[in-house]
């Protein structure tokens, strides 16, 4: 998948005249590293990354590999190590493709979810313990994280992309009725930031509500700011109702500018297809668009939506979308559509 959204930067940079050029640095990280080494990345890989511009990743898991250890030794690691404290992932419904909603068929679909990217569910704040205990004994604690900074500068980002939203709408998604602290805050938080921006329509949803509104009524969201857990749910509902989590691009952001961020498919890793040249690489094609609009290049980044848009309304498509296409077709064709 990168290899496919690096084509298309490439691409685009050969046609910039010099106005874009990219070098890019590969590192050999993930659960081949891990076998080889036990450790997801080297030792001070995350200090490698903060003279980068971006990072480009790729997705990362294999069944011989425990998920949390691939998932902790590397993406966490990298969000958590360079503050990239807000995760952005748009819902797009691109022409061709059939969603699973009746209702996209009727009306224009199209929202954001921006997620909190540093603490919350994933903090990573407990432990294993009594392990010695008889059988049935051991005990595990996971404790989320919530603080006013942390809930604040998620909350105001959201707003901030609230703005720049046709409708100018944006709906908090929280547990407070059973989460009675950290959610709470949430709230709280929420509440006291939107004073400061009378132009954007506020809403409040509990998570579950909000599931059954993604399927009922999507027509109602614009921007949906949301917890670590509750965001990483909800959006990837919204990328299977766009009908594919293939086609979700994503941005972990440090909208400070302080570190490098780091852009990614929604996916994840699909072993039983690794090597087969199968994958439906628009995810990861987005993500670079993603990449590109953060580091000051919208109009190259509107290039490559729009050659997206050509593509799958043109009938090309990869297996997960009921097409035949297989990923070098796939790049090829939005390499073509590119202007």
């Amino acid at each position: 998948m990168v290899a496919a959204g690096r084509r298309v930067i490439d691409a685009l940079a050969a046609a910039s005249d010099g106005r874009l050029a990219v070098e890019w640095t590969e590192f050999p990280w993930g659960c081949g590293y891990y076998e080889a080494t036990g450790s997801m990345m080297q030792e001070g890989g995350v200090a490698a990354l903060r003279d980068f511009d971006a990072i480009y990743f790729g997705a990362v898991g294999w069944p011989t590999v425990p998920d949390h250890v691939s998932l902790w030794g590397l993406r966490i690691a990298i969000c958590q190590g360079l503050d990239q404290w807000a995760n952005v992932r748009p819902v797009r419904f691109l022409p061709g493709v059939k969603s699973p909603l009746r209702k996209a068929d009727e009306v224009e679909l199209d929202w954001i979810v921006v997620r909190e990217n540093s603490e919350g569910e994933y903090s990573g704040f407990g432990g294993r313990n009594f392990g010695g205990r008889l059988p049935g004994g051991e005990i595990a604690v996971q404790s989320s994280v919530f603080t006013e900074v942390g809930c604040e500068r998620i909350i105001r980002y959201a707003f901030e992309v609230a703005r720049t939203r046709v409708r100018k709408k944006l709906t908090s998604v929280t547990k407070s009725n059973a989460q009675q602290y950290g959610m709470v805050l949430w709230d709280d938080v929420f509440k006291r930031v939107a004073h400061d921006y009378p132009d954007v329509e506020i809403d409040t949803c509990l998570v579950d509500a909000m599931a059954a509104r993604f399927v009922l009524h999507p027509e109602q969201l614009s921007v949906v700011v949301a917890s670590n857990l509750h965001a990483d749910i909800l959006s990837d509902l919204g990328s299977a109702l766009a009908g594919s989590l293939g086609l979700a691009g994503s941005a972990n952001l440090n909208p400070e500018r302080r570190t490098p961020s780091m852009f990614e498919a929604v996916h994840g890793s699909a072993p039983d297809i690794a090597g087969l040249g199968i994958a439906n690489p628009i995810g990861a094609i987005e993500s670079a668009a993603l990449m590109l609009r953060h580091l000051g290049f919208p109009a190259e980044a509107d290039c490559i939506e729009r050659a997206i848009d050509r593509t799958t309304a043109a009938g090309v498509l990869p297996r997960d979308l009921g097409g035949e296409a297989n990923t070098a077709e796939v790049t090829a064709t939005i390499l073509r559509f590119l202007n």
